[in-house]
C-alpha cells in the first residue's frame, strides 16, 4: 500500500515544485515538508487546504483515489440543470413553513415505488 507521504510527494512532483517551494505554499518549513513525505509527521487541515488551492489532489493524497474517478463517483449522479438549481435555491431560501408545505404537496404526487415516502413531509 502506498503511503500518504509517498502520494504527497507524487503530487508535489506532478506540480513540479521543490520541497521548499511546496512547503512555502503550504505555510510550513522545508523540514516539515520532508517529515510529511517520510510519514514522520501528519499535515493539518490548513496545510491540506493550501496545497489543494495550489492544485494538489488532496482526496488522492489522503485516500489514494483520484477526484472524479469511477471508484469515487457514483454512476447515477447527473449534473443539476439550471432550472433545478433555481428551484433548489428558492426552496432553501423559503421559510421553514413554506418548505414543509412544499414537501407535503410533492409527497402527495410521489410514486408508490419511491420507498414508501408518498405523502410524508420531512
Amino acid at each position: 500500500m502506498v503511503s500518504i507521504g509517498a502520494r504527497l510527494r507524487e503530487e508535489r512532483e506532478a506540480l513540479q515544485l521543490s520541497q521548499e517551494a511546496f512547503g512555502t505554499i503550504a505555510g510550513v518549513t522545508k523540514k516539515s515538508q520532508i517529515n510529511y513525505e517520510k510519514n514522520e509527521r501528519s499535515p493539518d487541515s490548513n496545510y491540506l487546504a493550501a496545497i489543494a488551492a495550489a492544485g494538489a489532489d488532496v482526496l488522492y493524497i489522503l485516500t489514494g483515489q483520484r477526484v472524479g474517478s469511477t471508484t469515487t463517483t457514483p454512476t447515477s449522479v447527473q449534473p443539476i440543470s439550471k432550472g433545478d438549481r433555481i428551484l433548489l435555491d428558492n426552496f432553501h431560501a423559503a421559510p421553514e413553513q413554506v418548505q414543509a408545505g412544499v414537501k407535503t404537496a410533492l409527497g402527495a404526487f410521489a410514486p408508490a415505488s419511491a420507498g414508501g415516502k408518498r405523502g410524508k413531509a420531512a
